[in-house]
């Protein structure tokens, strides 16, 4: 029997979500294939009116991810990837994060569903998440949503292998 996913909304990030995406990712599981902890508050500041820019411009962001009663559990959403490595540099990567006591409830699954959709709307024709090697969770959600391994590669200043993973909209 299928699970029903949850129900799950995506807003364009506020000024006062750098302060929630701040406290959610405040925890170490959380953050163990972002680094290990969070940044510092002025980081998801600027993250945050990086998204509202993004999304004024090019009609997507990574949004805010609300739960059934409204509460910021993490973001969703996709923004053209900024580095050299990966071999992706600008094409527009899918990405999520979520707070820990929402794991594994189907929330990021939906919520990347609905990005997909958006994407296809703004006509993205193609996305790319850029996962470490070994994140499970992350590559499971990559499956869910039809995405193929690309390729691996080298992450910069770590031991660790990134995968690229596509998405032909």
């Amino acid at each position: 029997m299928k699970r029903a996913l949850p129900g799950v909304r995506l807003r364009v990030p506020t000024d006062e979500d750098a302060v929630a995406w701040h406290r959610i990712f405040d925890d170490p599981e959380v953050m163990e294939f972002h680094g290990g902890r969070s940044a510092e508050l002025s980081v998801y500041e600027e993250l945050t009116a990086r998204q509202r820019r993004h999304d004024a411009e090019r009609g997507f962001c990574l949004w805010s991810m609300l739960d059934e009663e409204g509460r910021v559990i993490g973001f969703t959403g996709a923004q053209p990837w900024p580095h050299a490595w990966g071999g992706a540099r600008d094409e527009i990567e899918i990405g999520w994060r979520l707070a820990r006591p929402h794991w594994g409830r189907g929330y990021v699954t939906a919520a990347a569903r609905e990005t997909l959709d958006r994407l296809r709307g703004a006509g993205v024709p193609s996305v790319v998440a850029m996962v470490v090697a070994g994140n499970e969770r992350s590559i499971a959600v990559t499956r869910r949503l039809g995405m193929e391994l690309e390729q691996t590669f080298a992450v910069p200043s770590s031991d660790r292998v990134g995968h690229r993973y596509r998405l032909i909209l």
